[in-house]
């Protein structure tokens, strides 16, 4: 994909929208429902599983179009909070984000917030969460460290294959302390084996109702 790509909005079957990247013919959330998707997989699996009253660092591997960020702020409270970083190279434009009309769906305050912080600064959209959009190439650019959540939602591996490459992961599971969490849609063999052989314990969990039937939760345990 490229700052140039055309991109369309399109609906989800839980009612939410998504957009499609004609170019590589791909979306940036399910189509069996972008809404219960960020749910499930994300603030789920990972934000609310890992939560333990001290305010942890997440990383999102792709911003999108802020849902991830605005489910995980809804449920951000004294009990989870989190500084939220979340690295995007090809920004969504603002005008197209507007389009989708989430702010039917969720938190319109919190949607407005997320969407207007400045770039490249930590922003605090609440007490409990602290969001900082980082525009920077994930592969290539400096990563933040001592991070404990990682949502990892790029596109799949066969439109995107340097994301989810071993020379990446090798880099990502190095920024993380122990204990830490990462979440995913894709549930592919060789995704699950390449976890394993960098050291996390891999759980295959139910997908979001509707969706997809296997995600995956990897830990670093040591």
């Amino acid at each position: 994909m490229n700052s140039k790509s055309h991109i369309i909005v399109e609906p989800t079957a839980d009612g939410s929208a998504t957009l499609f990247v004609e170019e590589l013919d791909e979306h940036y959330h399910s189509v069996k429902g972008a809404l219960t998707e960020s749910q499930h997989i994300y603030r789920d699996c990972a934000f609310m599983h890992r939560s333990d009253g001290t305010r942890l660092r997440l990383l999102e591997v792709g911003f999108g179009t802020g849902l991830n960020a605005v489910v995980t702020a809804m449920a951000a409270d004294a009990q989870h909070p989190v500084h939220y970083i979340s690295i995007e190279k090809y920004p969504v434009d603002a005008q197209l984000l507007s389009t989708l009309a989430y702010h039917t769906q969720v938190d319109e305050n919190l949607l407005h917030a997320i969407h207007a912080a400045e770039w490249n600064t930590p922003v605090a959209i609440t007490p409990y969460f602290t969001l900082e959009k980082r525009h920077a190439d994930y592969l290539i650019d400096p990563l933040p460290q001592e991070i404990d959540i990682v949502y990892f939602d790029a596109f799949a591996p066969e439109k995107q294959p340097d994301m989810w490459s071993e020379e990446a992961f090798a880099r990502l599971y190095d920024t993380l302390n122990a204990g830490a969490v990462l979440t995913t849609y894709c549930a592919k063999g060789h995704i699950r084996r390449l976890f394993t052989s960098l050291g996390f314990t891999v759980e295959r969990l139910s997908g979001p109702v509707g969706g997809k039937r296997e995600i995956l939760r990897a830990t670093r345990t040591a």
